[in-house]
């Protein structure tokens, strides 16, 4: 996000509720589908190892959030497998948890993360606290 505030203030004027663990840095969001995660372009772009100038970035990457590191470890190891062009291995990271980016055959950029703050529906979906 250009500017993370006015996105935050957009996205909300939706009626989307902020989730608690929102702060100046990031944006979480529920929604009736998808958690959306607001960042800004050049956090998001270096957390995966991407420049915001030159590389065609959009400023947006999804996230797929699994149960552990180990299934990160797999996923992004299945992801390399069907053709995926790895960003950032996964590796522990300063928020706590543990997350991965990969790009797909047609350059969108994917976080594979393990978050132990947040625990995950029966769906796999996360549930915002």
């Amino acid at each position: 996000m250009a500017d993370l505030g006015r996105a935050t203030a957009f996205y909300r004027a939706l009626g989307w509720e902020l989730g608690a663990d929102s702060n100046d840095a990031v944006t979480f969001l529920r929604t009736a589908g998808p958690v959306v995660a607001l960042f800004p372009l050049t956090e998001l772009a270096a957390d995966a190892h991407l420049s915001p100038e030159r590389s065609g970035f959009s400023g947006v990457a999804l996230a797929i959030n699994l149960g552990s590191p180990d299934a990160v470890d797999a996923a992004m190891t299945a992801a390399a497998g069907a053709g995926a062009t790895i960003l950032k291995p996964a590796e522990s990271v300063f928020w706590g948890g543990y997350s991965g980016y990969f790009a797909d055959p047609d350059g969108h950029c994917w976080e594979v993360a393990h978050n132990p703050g947040w625990t995950l529906d029966e769906r796999g979906m996360p549930l915002l606290p």
